[in-house]
Protein backbone atom coordinates (compact mmCIF):
# COMPACT_ATOMS: atom_id res chain seq x y z
CA UNK A 1 0.00 0.00 0.00
CA UNK A 2 1.40 3.38 -1.01
CA UNK A 3 2.13 5.88 1.75
CA UNK A 4 2.49 8.84 -0.59
CA UNK A 5 0.88 11.99 0.76
CA UNK A 6 -0.37 14.94 -1.30
CA UNK A 7 2.06 17.83 -1.13
CA UNK A 8 1.46 21.55 -1.58
CA UNK A 9 4.15 24.20 -1.75
CA UNK A 10 3.87 27.19 0.58
CA UNK A 11 6.64 29.64 1.30
CA UNK A 12 6.01 31.85 4.32
CA UNK A 13 5.52 35.58 3.74
CA UNK A 14 8.37 36.32 6.15
CA UNK A 15 10.78 34.30 3.98
CA UNK A 16 9.75 36.20 0.84
CA UNK A 17 10.04 39.57 2.57
CA UNK A 18 13.49 38.72 3.90
CA UNK A 19 14.51 37.61 0.41
CA UNK A 20 13.42 40.91 -1.12
CA UNK A 21 15.25 42.86 1.59
CA UNK A 22 18.47 40.96 1.01
CA UNK A 23 18.21 41.39 -2.77
CA UNK A 24 17.71 45.15 -2.43
CA UNK A 25 20.73 45.43 -0.14
CA UNK A 26 23.11 43.52 -2.39
CA UNK A 27 26.66 44.88 -2.16
CA UNK A 28 27.96 44.70 -5.71
CA UNK A 29 31.62 43.98 -6.47
CA UNK A 30 33.63 45.87 -9.03
CA UNK A 31 34.17 44.43 -12.51
CA UNK A 32 36.77 45.17 -15.15
CA UNK A 33 34.84 46.80 -17.96
CA UNK A 34 36.15 44.61 -20.77
CA UNK A 35 35.94 41.33 -18.85
CA UNK A 36 32.37 40.45 -19.85
CA UNK A 37 31.71 36.84 -18.84
CA UNK A 38 35.35 35.76 -19.11
CA UNK A 39 35.95 35.88 -15.35
CA UNK A 40 32.51 34.66 -14.30
CA UNK A 41 28.98 36.00 -14.10
CA UNK A 42 28.74 39.43 -15.73
CA UNK A 43 27.67 42.02 -13.18
CA UNK A 44 25.03 44.00 -15.11
CA UNK A 45 23.26 40.86 -16.32
CA UNK A 46 23.09 39.60 -12.77
CA UNK A 47 22.02 43.02 -11.49
CA UNK A 48 19.07 43.04 -13.91
CA UNK A 49 17.96 39.59 -12.74
CA UNK A 50 18.32 40.54 -9.06
CA UNK A 51 16.24 43.69 -9.60
CA UNK A 52 13.52 41.67 -11.33
CA UNK A 53 13.60 39.06 -8.55
CA UNK A 54 13.20 41.74 -5.88
CA UNK A 55 10.67 44.04 -7.54
CA UNK A 56 8.64 42.18 -10.19
CA UNK A 57 8.78 38.42 -9.73
CA UNK A 58 5.47 37.00 -8.44
CA UNK A 59 6.29 33.89 -6.44
CA UNK A 60 2.68 33.43 -5.35
CA UNK A 61 1.53 33.09 -8.97
CA UNK A 62 4.29 30.57 -9.56
CA UNK A 63 3.32 28.72 -6.40
CA UNK A 64 -0.31 28.45 -7.53
CA UNK A 65 0.79 27.11 -10.91
CA UNK A 66 3.01 24.49 -9.33
CA UNK A 67 0.33 23.46 -6.84
CA UNK A 68 -1.98 22.65 -9.75
CA UNK A 69 0.36 19.74 -10.49
CA UNK A 70 -0.10 16.34 -8.79
CA UNK A 71 2.65 16.59 -6.18
CA UNK A 72 3.37 14.14 -3.39
CA UNK A 73 5.92 13.27 -0.75
CA UNK A 74 6.93 9.92 0.68
CA UNK A 75 9.93 8.85 2.75
CA UNK A 76 11.31 12.38 2.51
CA UNK A 77 11.17 12.45 -1.30
CA UNK A 78 9.10 15.09 -3.08
CA UNK A 79 7.83 14.18 -6.53
CA UNK A 80 5.38 15.03 -9.30
CA UNK A 81 3.34 12.03 -10.48
CA UNK A 82 1.40 12.23 -13.75
CA UNK A 83 -0.61 9.00 -13.99
CA UNK A 84 -1.88 8.15 -17.48
CA UNK A 85 -1.99 4.34 -17.47
CA UNK A 86 0.98 4.23 -19.85
CA UNK A 87 4.56 3.02 -19.62
CA UNK A 88 6.10 4.50 -16.46
CA UNK A 89 9.00 6.91 -16.96
CA UNK A 90 11.26 8.26 -14.21
CA UNK A 91 12.78 11.68 -15.04
CA UNK A 92 15.72 12.89 -12.94
CA UNK A 93 17.48 16.27 -13.19
CA UNK A 94 20.86 17.30 -11.82
CA UNK A 95 22.73 20.43 -10.67
CA UNK A 96 22.33 23.41 -10.78
CA UNK A 97 18.67 22.67 -11.33
CA UNK A 98 15.55 21.28 -9.72
CA UNK A 99 12.38 19.43 -10.68
CA UNK A 100 11.19 22.50 -12.63
CA UNK A 101 13.60 21.59 -15.41
CA UNK A 102 11.67 18.39 -16.20
CA UNK A 103 8.13 19.83 -16.08
CA UNK A 104 8.01 20.86 -19.79
CA UNK A 105 8.15 17.12 -20.60
CA UNK A 106 4.78 16.44 -18.93
CA UNK A 107 2.80 17.59 -21.97
CA UNK A 108 4.81 15.83 -24.70
CA UNK A 109 4.93 12.67 -22.57
CA UNK A 110 1.25 12.89 -21.65
CA UNK A 111 0.56 9.30 -22.76
CA UNK A 112 3.00 7.94 -20.18
CA UNK A 113 3.03 7.63 -16.40
CA UNK A 114 5.66 10.23 -15.47
CA UNK A 115 7.41 10.49 -12.11
CA UNK A 116 9.65 13.54 -11.49
CA UNK A 117 11.35 13.35 -8.09
CA UNK A 118 13.42 16.01 -6.37
CA UNK A 119 16.84 14.64 -5.48
CA UNK A 120 17.52 14.35 -1.72
CA UNK A 121 18.82 17.73 -0.59
CA UNK A 122 17.28 19.48 -3.59
CA UNK A 123 14.15 21.63 -3.37
CA UNK A 124 11.31 20.08 -1.41
CA UNK A 125 12.91 16.70 -0.76
CA UNK A 126 14.41 16.40 2.72
CA UNK A 127 18.03 17.38 3.26
CA UNK A 128 20.19 14.39 4.27
CA UNK A 129 21.29 14.71 7.89
CA UNK A 130 24.10 12.15 7.68
CA UNK A 131 26.85 11.35 5.20
CA UNK A 132 26.47 8.71 2.53
CA UNK A 133 23.74 10.04 0.22
CA UNK A 134 25.66 9.13 -2.93
CA UNK A 135 24.13 8.77 -6.40
CA UNK A 136 24.05 5.00 -5.75
CA UNK A 137 22.12 5.54 -2.50
CA UNK A 138 19.72 7.88 -4.29
CA UNK A 139 19.22 5.25 -6.99
CA UNK A 140 18.11 2.79 -4.31
CA UNK A 141 15.71 5.40 -2.89
CA UNK A 142 14.19 6.00 -6.32
CA UNK A 143 13.90 2.26 -7.00
CA UNK A 144 11.93 2.00 -3.75
CA UNK A 145 9.80 5.01 -4.71
CA UNK A 146 8.85 3.46 -8.06
CA UNK A 147 7.98 0.15 -6.38
CA UNK A 148 5.78 1.97 -3.87
CA UNK A 149 3.96 3.61 -6.77
CA UNK A 150 3.28 0.16 -8.20
CA UNK A 151 5.87 0.19 -10.97
CA UNK A 152 7.99 -2.95 -10.98
CA UNK A 153 9.58 -2.03 -14.32
CA UNK A 154 10.04 1.40 -15.82
CA UNK A 155 12.10 3.56 -18.18
CA UNK A 156 14.61 5.92 -16.54
CA UNK A 157 15.84 9.18 -18.04
CA UNK A 158 18.47 11.43 -16.53
CA UNK A 159 20.60 14.49 -17.16
CA UNK A 160 23.68 15.68 -15.26
CA UNK A 161 23.63 14.03 -11.81
CA UNK A 162 20.27 12.57 -12.78
CA UNK A 163 22.09 10.62 -15.49
CA UNK A 164 24.52 9.34 -12.86
CA UNK A 165 21.65 8.32 -10.57
CA UNK A 166 19.72 6.41 -13.24
CA UNK A 167 22.94 4.74 -14.40
CA UNK A 168 23.55 3.53 -10.86
CA UNK A 169 19.93 2.41 -10.79
CA UNK A 170 20.45 0.34 -13.94
CA UNK A 171 23.66 -1.17 -12.54
CA UNK A 172 22.10 -2.07 -9.18
CA UNK A 173 18.57 -2.96 -10.33
CA UNK A 174 18.81 -4.11 -13.96
CA UNK A 175 15.64 -6.18 -13.62
CA UNK A 176 13.67 -3.02 -12.82
CA UNK A 177 14.82 -0.80 -15.69
CA UNK A 178 13.26 -1.41 -19.11
CA UNK A 179 15.51 1.11 -20.82
CA UNK A 180 17.93 3.87 -19.90
CA UNK A 181 17.81 7.26 -21.63
CA UNK A 182 20.54 9.86 -21.08
CA UNK A 183 20.71 13.45 -22.31
CA UNK A 184 24.12 14.22 -20.80
CA UNK A 185 27.17 12.01 -20.65
CA UNK A 186 30.00 12.63 -18.17
CA UNK A 187 31.64 9.33 -17.19
CA UNK A 188 35.18 8.05 -17.09
CA UNK A 189 34.61 4.33 -17.58
CA UNK A 190 37.18 1.76 -16.52
CA UNK A 191 39.68 1.59 -19.36
CA UNK A 192 40.08 -2.10 -20.12
CA UNK A 193 41.50 -1.40 -23.60
CA UNK A 194 43.60 1.41 -25.10
CA UNK A 195 41.89 4.62 -26.19
CA UNK A 196 41.09 5.11 -29.84
CA UNK A 197 42.23 8.30 -31.58
CA UNK A 198 38.78 9.88 -31.33
CA UNK A 199 38.60 9.01 -27.61
CA UNK A 200 42.01 10.58 -26.98
CA UNK A 201 40.83 13.82 -28.58
CA UNK A 202 37.69 13.81 -26.45
CA UNK A 203 39.64 13.26 -23.22
CA UNK A 204 42.04 16.07 -24.15
CA UNK A 205 39.12 18.44 -24.73
CA UNK A 206 37.61 17.52 -21.36
CA UNK A 207 40.91 18.07 -19.58
CA UNK A 208 41.31 21.50 -21.24
CA UNK A 209 37.82 22.65 -20.30
CA UNK A 210 37.50 25.73 -18.09
CA UNK A 211 34.20 24.46 -16.68
CA UNK A 212 35.56 22.28 -13.86
CA UNK A 213 36.36 24.83 -11.13
CA UNK A 214 32.89 24.57 -9.59
CA UNK A 215 33.22 20.76 -9.52
CA UNK A 216 36.55 20.89 -7.71
CA UNK A 217 35.16 23.27 -5.08
CA UNK A 218 31.84 21.48 -4.52
CA UNK A 219 33.49 18.07 -4.35
CA UNK A 220 36.04 19.21 -1.76
CA UNK A 221 34.68 22.18 0.26
CA UNK A 222 30.90 22.43 -0.24
CA UNK A 223 30.33 23.63 3.32
CA UNK A 224 32.59 26.64 2.87
CA UNK A 225 30.76 27.62 -0.31
CA UNK A 226 27.43 27.01 1.40
CA UNK A 227 27.80 29.92 3.84
CA UNK A 228 27.82 32.39 0.95
CA UNK A 229 25.06 30.73 -1.08
CA UNK A 230 22.77 30.32 1.93
CA UNK A 231 23.23 33.93 3.07
CA UNK A 232 23.23 35.92 -0.18
CA UNK A 233 20.50 35.43 -2.78
CA UNK A 234 22.53 37.51 -5.25
CA UNK A 235 25.49 35.20 -4.64
CA UNK A 236 23.25 32.18 -5.20
CA UNK A 237 21.97 33.67 -8.45
CA UNK A 238 25.48 34.50 -9.63
CA UNK A 239 26.74 30.97 -8.93
CA UNK A 240 23.86 29.36 -10.83
CA UNK A 241 23.39 31.86 -13.66
CA UNK A 242 26.93 31.39 -14.99
CA UNK A 243 26.31 27.66 -15.54
CA UNK A 244 22.85 28.11 -17.06
CA UNK A 245 24.49 30.46 -19.57
CA UNK A 246 27.65 28.53 -20.42
CA UNK A 247 26.01 25.07 -20.52
CA UNK A 248 22.99 26.01 -22.64
CA UNK A 249 22.23 26.94 -26.23
CA UNK A 250 21.25 30.47 -25.23
CA UNK A 251 23.77 32.27 -27.47
CA UNK A 252 24.88 34.34 -24.48
CA UNK A 253 21.42 35.67 -23.57
CA UNK A 254 20.60 33.47 -20.60
CA UNK A 255 17.77 35.62 -19.24
CA UNK A 256 16.12 36.13 -22.62
CA UNK A 257 16.43 32.43 -23.46
CA UNK A 258 15.07 30.89 -20.27
CA UNK A 259 13.02 33.84 -19.03
CA UNK A 260 13.56 35.78 -15.83
CA UNK A 261 10.44 34.21 -14.32
CA UNK A 262 11.70 30.65 -14.74
CA UNK A 263 15.15 31.47 -13.38
CA UNK A 264 13.71 33.31 -10.37
CA UNK A 265 11.29 30.46 -9.65
CA UNK A 266 14.16 27.99 -9.54
CA UNK A 267 16.27 30.31 -7.40
CA UNK A 268 13.37 30.95 -5.01
CA UNK A 269 12.94 27.20 -4.49
CA UNK A 270 16.62 26.89 -3.60
CA UNK A 271 16.46 29.96 -1.36
CA UNK A 272 13.25 29.06 0.47
CA UNK A 273 14.30 25.45 1.10
CA UNK A 274 17.92 26.37 1.94
CA UNK A 275 19.23 23.60 -0.29
CA UNK A 276 22.15 25.30 -2.04
CA UNK A 277 24.61 23.66 0.36
CA UNK A 278 22.99 20.22 0.42
CA UNK A 279 22.72 20.15 -3.38
CA UNK A 280 26.41 21.04 -3.76
CA UNK A 281 27.31 18.38 -1.20
CA UNK A 282 26.23 15.67 -3.63
CA UNK A 283 29.49 16.36 -5.48
CA UNK A 284 31.44 15.60 -2.30
CA UNK A 285 29.47 12.42 -1.68
CA UNK A 286 30.03 11.28 -5.25
CA UNK A 287 33.77 11.94 -5.18
CA UNK A 288 34.66 10.53 -1.78
CA UNK A 289 31.99 8.00 -0.79
CA UNK A 290 30.90 6.28 -3.98
CA UNK A 291 33.21 3.53 -5.29
CA UNK A 292 34.57 4.30 -8.79
CA UNK A 293 33.50 2.26 -11.77
CA UNK A 294 35.43 -0.99 -12.03
CA UNK A 295 36.25 -3.47 -14.79
CA UNK A 296 33.10 -5.48 -14.02
CA UNK A 297 30.73 -2.51 -14.27
CA UNK A 298 28.69 -2.58 -17.46
CA UNK A 299 25.10 -1.47 -18.00
CA UNK A 300 23.34 -4.35 -19.74
CA UNK A 301 20.07 -2.40 -19.82
CA UNK A 302 19.33 -1.09 -23.35
CA UNK A 303 20.55 2.51 -23.41
CA UNK A 304 19.79 5.55 -25.56
CA UNK A 305 22.02 8.62 -25.60
CA UNK A 306 20.69 11.97 -26.89
CA UNK A 307 23.54 14.45 -27.30
CA UNK A 308 22.48 18.08 -27.42
CA UNK A 309 24.64 20.44 -29.42
CA UNK A 310 25.71 22.87 -26.66
CA UNK A 311 25.88 20.62 -23.61
CA UNK A 312 29.01 21.94 -21.86
CA UNK A 313 31.08 24.68 -23.49
CA UNK A 314 34.49 23.57 -24.70
CA UNK A 315 34.21 19.85 -24.03
CA UNK A 316 32.62 18.61 -27.24
CA UNK A 317 30.43 15.54 -27.58
CA UNK A 318 31.74 12.16 -26.45
CA UNK A 319 32.23 9.59 -29.20
CA UNK A 320 29.89 6.61 -29.24
CA UNK A 321 32.78 4.18 -28.70
CA UNK A 322 33.50 5.93 -25.37
CA UNK A 323 29.90 5.40 -24.23
CA UNK A 324 29.96 1.77 -25.37
CA UNK A 325 32.69 1.01 -22.84
CA UNK A 326 30.04 1.31 -20.12
CA UNK A 327 26.62 1.08 -21.79
CA UNK A 328 24.67 -1.27 -24.03
CA UNK A 329 24.01 1.56 -26.50
CA UNK A 330 20.99 0.87 -28.72
CA UNK A 331 20.21 4.40 -29.86
CA UNK A 332 22.51 7.37 -30.46
CA UNK A 333 21.02 10.74 -31.42
CA UNK A 334 22.98 13.94 -32.08
CA UNK A 335 20.55 16.82 -31.68
CA UNK A 336 20.84 19.94 -33.87
CA UNK A 337 20.28 22.36 -31.00
CA UNK A 338 19.76 22.53 -27.25
CA UNK A 339 22.16 22.14 -24.37
CA UNK A 340 22.68 20.75 -20.89
CA UNK A 341 19.17 21.60 -19.69
CA UNK A 342 17.45 19.81 -22.57
CA UNK A 343 14.12 19.16 -20.83
CA UNK A 344 13.60 22.92 -20.52
CA UNK A 345 15.45 24.00 -23.68
CA UNK A 346 14.07 21.47 -26.17
CA UNK A 347 11.34 19.42 -24.46
CA UNK A 348 9.71 18.25 -27.70
CA UNK A 349 12.99 17.06 -29.19
CA UNK A 350 13.84 15.22 -25.99
CA UNK A 351 10.38 13.73 -25.50
CA UNK A 352 10.29 12.55 -29.13
CA UNK A 353 13.62 10.79 -28.66
CA UNK A 354 12.42 9.09 -25.47
CA UNK A 355 9.20 7.98 -27.20
CA UNK A 356 11.12 6.70 -30.25
CA UNK A 357 13.42 4.72 -27.98
CA UNK A 358 10.40 3.17 -26.26
CA UNK A 359 9.00 2.19 -29.65
CA UNK A 360 12.29 0.50 -30.50
CA UNK A 361 12.21 -1.40 -27.22
CA UNK A 362 8.65 -2.53 -27.90
CA UNK A 363 9.63 -3.68 -31.39
CA UNK A 364 12.44 -5.70 -29.82
CA UNK A 365 9.97 -7.14 -27.29
CA UNK A 366 12.08 -5.75 -24.42
CA UNK A 367 9.05 -4.56 -22.45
Amino acid sequence: MSTKLPFAIHVEDSVLQDLRTRLRRTRWPDQIEAAGWDQGTERETLRSLVEYWAEEFDWRACERELNALPQFKTDGIHFVHQAAQGTPILLVNGWPSCFLEELPLLGPLGAFDVVIPSLPGYGFSDRPSTAGMTPRAIADRFAALMRELGYHRFVAHGSDFGAEVVTQLALAHPDRVIGLHLSTFDWRPHLSRPLSAVEREYVKARDRSSESAYDELQSTKPQTLGYALNDSPAGLAGWFLEKWRSWSDCDGDVIGYFGAGFLCAMLTIYWATETATSSARLYYEHRWRQPPLGPGDYVEVPTAVALFDRNVAGEGAPPRVWAERLFNVRRWTEMPRGGHFAATEEPRLLAADIAAFLTELLDCRTI
